[in-house]
């Protein structure tokens, strides 16, 4: 059997982990027939995120990032949404669809950020910051949106924060190197929660430094989660770097400038999944990841053989408490509103 081979190290940076149902090619078929014809059956779509592997990209019906999918699922007619993500984006597809079955092909697919701030934290939080406004990003458990005003996405955070009256206290969370890049763009001090994601946390500035200097005509993509993002800035800000060289962008934006710009290769800060969509969208151009460390293993939780099982044993279905869903939506329909 073909094997994939090792890239070269002027490569390093460019492969993209492979989903293991899909070493398999005659199994591989095999899946993706049964996964077809269960999508007919049961009236379902099938929603992955950007750090998904590319073959579950491949299958889905829409890919996206966390907005995308929150506004795909907000106007989606199907029965079934298979939601190949993270646990609290299931959540999220569930408070938009009360009445639809929502199925998350792994429960151990989590998010290491959520898990950083708790309904109960938040509230604590809160009680210390009478009147303040609660803006939390995604990447937070339905509860945590439950006790929130706004929640954001990367892409419209900026667009957020400055749509709060400046008289106002802002509590940002769970995202510290998100928050402290908001308050850098947008001259709001604001109160930060001190969580991470522990994919853009471990991308460090030896790693962008290292990756410039070998490809010197390289764009670099910098997700603001990263916590080498407002070191990036800053670098830009004393010219140590060039403007025109370093971009702070959300997935989505990354996808539109990886397009558009004349640029032929790029350094990208932020999970190695989205890689599979910039080949697609600029098939000439080569992409490096900033760090072979920039793999979020719950995403990966999801396979082919779990999306297939999923749909054909109805695993697993989310629920959301009733009473959290309804506190939760307003917070999940201003994010979808506000781009």
């Amino acid at each position: 059997m073909a094997t994939t081979p090792t890239p070269p190290a002027a490569d390093l940076g460019t492969s993209i982990p492979f989903d293991p149902s899909a070493a398999d090619p005659a199994r591989q078929r095999e899946l993706l027939e049964s996964i077809d014809r269960l999508r007919t059956e049961r009236n379902a779509v099938i929603l992955a995120h950007n750090y998904q592997y590319p073959e579950i990209q491949d299958v889905a019906d829409f890919v996206g990032d966390s907005l995308g999918l929150s506004q795909y699922a907000a106007t989606t007619d199907a029965e079934v949404i298979a939601f190949c993500g993270v646990h609290f984006m299931a959540e999220t597809a569930k408070i938009l669809n009360p009445t639809k079955t929502v199925l998350l092909p792994d429960l151990a697919a989590g998010c290491s950020l959520a898990d950083t701030i708790t309904g109960e934290q938040l509230r604590e939080w809160k009680a210390q910051f009478p009147g303040a406004v609660v803006v939390s990003y995604v990447n937070t458990t339905a509860e945590v949106k439950a006790e929130s005003d706004y929640c954001c996405t990367s892409g419209n955070a900026q667009a957020i924060i400055e749509a709060i009256p400046e008289d106002k206290t802002i509590l940002f969370c769970p995202d510290m190197f998100l928050g402290t890049y908001l308050e850098s763009i947008t001259g709001r001090k604001m109160q930060v929660w001190l969580g991470e994601c522990h994919v853009h946390a471990g991308i460090r500035p030896a790693d962008v430094t290292q990756r410039l200097e070998a490809a010197p005509t390289s764009e670099l993509l910098v997700h603001p989660e990263c916590g080498c993002a407002s070191g990036c800035m800053y670098r830009v800000s004393t010219g140590e770097l060039p403007a025109e060289r370093v971009h702070v962008l959300g997935t989505e934006s990354m996808l539109r400038r990886v397009a558009e710009s004349p640029a032929q290769e790029f350094i990208v800060a932020t999970e190695s999944g989205i890689i599979h969509r910039m080949r697609e969208a600029a098939p000439e151009k080569v992409f490096r990841t900033v760090s072979e460390r920039a793999i979020c293993r719950y995403m990966k939780e999801i396979t082919l053989e779990k999306l297939e099982r999923s749909l054909r044993l109805n695993e697993h279905v989310i629920e959301v408490d009733a009473d959290v869903a309804a506190r939760a939506e307003l917070s999940i329909r201003r994010m979808i509103e506000i781009v």
